[in-house]
Formats: structure tokens, sequence, C-alpha cells
């Protein structure tokens, strides 16, 4: 039968043929589950602060990464007033590093509207959260779920792979998005529904990889239409990726002794409050004199040096070349307007995106 006349014939979340799936996912979770440092152990209530922080830095980035900002978010801001009390620049701060910073702008303005507007409760339904910032459709549905057992699976990546594979779904995503999800919901136990879509989340890290999953040791293995069919890495069906096209510019790293000259991004828009060396604007087809005289002025500054080579970076996008420009000032140069000198011994500290990183390293290195 195929996954869409399964779906007219039967569309409660849990019966027939596929009632056995949900309970066997549940039996493997419990003997296989990941221990994550954001995650409850069993017997234990989740708690939604670290549910929600926890996925917000998750979009777009791998466990092994955020474990560590995890950390040192939960070690300074315990909760989500602590959060909501935080200033916004010390949130990029510790963010720097992780990307996508609009996630860590929109994670300040939702701890401020919780602690604000909620008394430092998060709202315990999908349309609640789905009314705070930064909270889409999936991350509603997890929080949902896995911080206070709705009835609801939310669908990522992982689970993508395992329900698409489970049920050979031809269609090509972002337009299968919406059969996913009807399919991937039969999954869901009629209780312990965190449980349930944490289950297919390890399912998909552990087992159901990208690439080599192995089949063997999956709780499905013996009813996947893909594995049966041979074609399992050949899930998700998936449009051609358009690639951005390349914009170049240029960056200027002024030294005044053991000083850096920075500013501030605007707050909308890319990298949005992150700090970053002066340059040029990021354009297609940009040369390189025009992007040259965007370089800041200052008095005294002896004369541009480049440095050979370029700083790639990849946006989600598009992606970057910049040329690097380095020069030194004098003591007690004054730094122009809407820019300021840091100490390069505390660059750490700074809300720097790794493409401003990768700058400063080209030209100090």
């Amino acid at each position: 039968m195929s996954p869409r006349s399964a779906l007219k014939a039967k569309p409660e979340p849990v019966q027939s043929e596929g009632s056995s799936r949900p309970i066997a996912l549940l039996q493997w979770y419990d003997r296989h589950r990941r221990r994550l440092p954001w995650r409850a152990m069993p017997g234990e209530t989740s708690d939604p602060y670290r549910v929600w922080l926890s996925e917000i830095m998750l979009q777009q980035t791998t466990v092994k990464a955020v474990g560590p900002y995890f950390e040192k978010f939960v070690a300074r801001w315990p909760d989500v007033t602590a959060l909501g009390r935080a200033s916004q620049d010390d949130v990029l701060r510790m963010w720097a590093g992780l990307g996508y910073y609009s996630r860590a702008r929109n994670l300040h303005a939702c701890a401020v509207a919780v602690t604000r507007d909620h008394g430092g409760v998060f709202p315990d339904t999908e349309e609640g959260l789905r009314a705070l910032p930064g909270i889409g459709p999936y991350t509603a549905a997890a929080i949902a779920a896995i911080a206070f057992d709705r009835h609801t699976m939310p669908v990522d990546g992982n689970i993508e792979r395992v329900v698409s594979r489970l049920f050979a779904v031809e269609d090509e995503l972002p337009q299968a998005k919406p059969l996913i999800q009807q399919l991937a919901a039969t999954l869901l136990a009629n209780s312990r529904a965190g449980d349930s879509a944490q289950a297919l989340m390890d399912l998909g890290a552990s087992i159901c990889t990208p690439k080599k999953p192995a089949c063997s040791l999956c709780p499905f293995n013996e009813d996947c239409t893909a594995r049966a069919r041979a074609t399992q890495e050949t899930f998700p069906r998936k449009a051609p990726k358009k690639s951005g096209t390349l914009r170049r510019g240029a960056a200027f790293v002024v030294t005044r002794g053991d000083e850096l000259l920075v500013r501030s991004r605007p707050e909308k828009g890319l990298l949005g409050g992150m700090t970053e060396v002066p340059g040029s604007d990021w354009l297609a087809g940009q040369d390189e004199a025009t992007a040259k005289q965007q370089g800041p002025e200052l008095k005294g500054l002896s004369r541009w040096q480049r440095k050979v080579g370029v700083v790639t970076h990849v946006f989600t996008h598009f992606p970057l070349e910049l040329v690097v420009y380095t020069a030194k000032a004098e003591a007690r140069t004054r730094a122009p307007e809407g820019m300021r000198w840091v100490p390069i011994a505390t660059l750490a500290g700074e809300a720097l995106p790794n493409v401003m990183r990768k700058v400063i390293a080209h030209a100090l290195g």
C-alpha cells in the first residue's frame, strides 16, 4: 500500500498494521537513549527552559557543537528569568561561534517575553509557544511534546530521514514535508509523546544515518520499505540545492599597539548586532579597487598592506570571499565614529562571528 493510500484509509494516528511500531520504538529507546545534557533522565520531569534552549541551539547545528555552549549558558543563566534579565550583547558574546546569529537575538527576545508576559513560565501548548519570538512550528511541537508531553510529533531532519525510509516517501523535500509530518504522527505512542519524538531523533542520529545506516540494529528493520528495496541511502528524496551567487568584499584590520579597531553590525540583517572589523559591502561582482576605497579613515594611518590569499566563508544563501588589508595606527589615534578599540587579548570575549575570527586570524597570523 502506498503512503498516500495508507493515509486515506487509516487517518488515525496509531492503528491497524502500524500499531506495534510506537511500542517497538519506545522499547528500543528505553534501552538505547542518548544521554544529553538537556535531556531529563528516566523518571525525571523535563525542564521546559532546558528543552527550549537546546532546541534553539540545535537548529542547523550538531549535538557535538551545541554541548559546550549549552553548558555555558545554563551555568551563567540557570533559568529563563535570569536569561531574560541579561543584555542582548552578553547573549551574543556567549553565542559567538555557534552561527546563525538571529537565533541568539530571538533567544534573548523570547526569554524577555516569557519573563515579562508569562511570569517566567513557558506556555504549555503549541499555540502559546508559537506566539513567542523565535519559536516556529517545529520548535513549538518539540517543546510541547518533550517538556509538556503534548500529543504531537515534531519533525526534524533525523525524523524526516527515518520516516521517508520507513514508508519510502517518493516526493522530494521540501514538498514532502506535510506527508512526512502525517506519517510521523503514526509513530506516536498513546502516552510518552516526548519520548516518542526523542526516540525517533535518536534513531536517526545513531542508527538511520544519512550514509551506511545500521539497519540490522533498527527496531523497524523488518518493517522498512526502503530497506526491503535496498534503497535506504536514496531517501529522503531532495530537490537539487541552489547555491547562491558568490559575493566579494574587503576587510580592514587596523591595530593600535595591542588593540584592534572594531564596530558592531546593525541590529537587523545578517549577523545583526555582532562585532566585526571594518569592511566593504559584500557584493556579487565587486572589484577589489572599489572595495578597497571603503576602508576606514584615520589620521596617521600607515599604508594598507594586502595579505596574500583570501578568506572564504559560506553562509546559508551565498558564499563569500574577502581580501584582507592591514594597517597600523599611531598611539592615541581616536577611533572613527561608530567604531572602538578593543584589546586583542580580550577578543575571545567579543561577539565575533566565525567569518570575522577567520579574518583576524588571517591578518594577525
